[in-house]
C-alpha cells in the first residue's frame, strides 16, 4: 500500500458511513436540511484528497489541501 493510501481508503469510508447514515434522515424538512449539509461537507474530503495527491510537489501537495480546507 502506498503512503496516503491508508487515509484515502478511511475517507472513502467516512463518505459511505454518512451516507449510509443521511439515509436514514428524510423524514422531515429539518432532516433533509441537515442531511443535504452532512453529505455535501462528508463526501468532498476523499475527491479533494485525491486531487491534492496527484500534486506536482510538496508545496503544490499543501496549496491543494488548503483549498480543500476551505
Amino acid at each position: 500500500m502506498a503512503k496516503g493510501d491508508d487515509i484515502q481508503e478511511r475517507l472513502i469510508d467516512f463518505a459511505v458511513g454518512l451516507i449510509q447514515l443521511t439515509t436514514k434522515l428524510t423524514k422531515s424538512s429539518a432532516e433533509k436540511h441537515v442531511a443535504n449539509q452532512i453529505l455535501r461537507s462528508g463526501t468532498s474530503p476523499a475527491p479533494n484528497y485525491a486531487e491534492a495527491r496527484s500534486a506536482e510537489s510538496s508545496n503544490d501537495f499543501i496549496h491543494k489541501l488548503k483549498i480543500a480546507l476551505k
